[in-house]
């Protein structure tokens, strides 16, 4: 008999499943298809840079502030434990705004940046020509930031899923699960279609797809899926070095010149037709920013379908009403960048210890957060 039951397999899943096992807890983890191949595979992998402000009291803030100090850490522990690089790189990151009209909602960043203890520099043409020569020099305001970093999502993936391997996790893969077992008012296990599983702690983590699963217990978990489409462009050379956000879209050049270009947010449900109007829309973004890459050559052009929630936080900890059970999705764009607080958080509170990061406001039953654009990115 396991322990815990993980259900589904993207980086929050194999994150808590690392965790876990790393205090030797015996876990399963479930996934429909393939292990960390959808929402998770297909970011770009934005990490947040560290929060220094000691006292932080938004239950987003702690959770993003907890997760971008773990990630060095962590890459470092993968890297030692399989031998796999994850891509952590602190490239730095430039926000503009390229029209007057941006201006104001992105200056009012930085009020929250200062109250967050984030180092950011405001950059006129000068220092933008230093930084990044192939920047566009057509913007309203540019502000950089010195600690953005980035990881490679499959690279984090393969790392994650050899650590727990690594530990005896139990990975099942295209195995989906029809429905919770209950015995009075407790989660026993699982059944799916080879057969039933038993433990003590099931944990659902299937990002868009955990409404379905809670649907069959009659209660509400929204996680309508937010549907991304980005390209992958070469442009032959690095002409790229740090992150560049404008918006909701974003540019990450990777180590060997390639650039990601992202990202759409669409409310399609899972619909998985790639459109001639993302592709437009998302190459005009680019070379809007970096004029250069216009010459590049796409040669990638994928989606996957982020969970929502019901405002603008992920749903972390006990499902009301039946022991046993819990929570960890609906972290909408944010799923990679908050996965290692999230999973050490989750970890405490399944071993019956105080969570690093409290998780009464990520409750299911929570009254309901006001909804805000911190423009974080996974």
């Amino acid at each position: 008999m396991t322990d815990t039951i993980l259900i589904g397999g993207g980086v929050v899943g194999l994150s808590l499943a690392w965790e876990l096992a790393l205090r030797n807890i015996r876990v399963t983890l479930l996934d429909k298809s393939a292990i960390g191949r959808a929402a998770s595979w297909a970011g770009a992998g934005l990490i947040p840079p560290p929060h220094r402000a000691p006292n932080l009291t938004d239950p987003t803030c702690l959770l993003r502030a907890r997760s971008a100090e773990l990630y060095p850490e962590w890459s470092a522990r993968l890297l030692e434990a399989t031998g796999i690089d994850n891509g952590f790189r602190v490239s730095g990151g430039i926000d503009v705004a390229l029209e007057p009209a941006e201006e104001p909602a992105l200056a009012s960043m930085t009020g929250r940046w200062r109250k967050q203890g984030i180092r950011y520099e405001v950059v006129d043409d000068l220092r933008a020509a230093e930084l990044e020569p192939a920047l566009t020099r057509r913007f309203a305001r540019c502000y950089f930031l010195p600690e953005r970093a980035q990881i490679r999502n499959p690279w984090h993936l393969r790392a994650l899923e050899a650590a727990c391997l690594a530990l005896g996790v139990d990975l099942r893969p295209n195995c989906q699960v029809h429905e919770f077992l209950i015995s009075g008012d407790r989660v026993t296990g699982v059944s799916t279609a080879s057969g039933s599983i038993h433990a003590s702690q099931v944990v659902v983590t299937a990002g868009a797809w955990s409404e379905k699963l809670f649907e069959t217990l009659n209660i509400a978990v929204p996680t309508r899926p937010i549907k991304g489409q980005m390209l992958l462009l070469d442009p032959g050379r690095v002409v790229l070095r740090r992150i560049v956000e404008h918006g909701k879209c974003y540019l990450v050049p990777r180590d060997e010149g390639l650039v990601l270009a992202g990202a759409t947010e669409e409310w399609t449900g899972f619909d998985e037709t790639l459109t001639g109007d993302a592709r437009e829309m998302l190459w005009n973004e680019a070379i809007s920013l970096v004029p250069s890459l216009a010459d590049s050559k796409v040669i990638g052009h994928w989606c996957g379908f982020r969970p929502g929630s019901k405002d603008s936080r992920p749903y972390l900890g006990p499902v009301p009403g039946l022991e046993g059970l819990f929570v960890a999705t609906g972290h909408q764009r944010a799923g990679l960048s908050l996965s290692p607080g999230t999973a050490e958080s989750m970890a405490d509170l399944l071993t019956g210890k105080p969570p690093r990061v409290a998780l009464d406001g990520y409750a299911i039953d929570r009254p309901l957060a006001q909804r805000r654009d911190e423009t974080v990115r996974s």
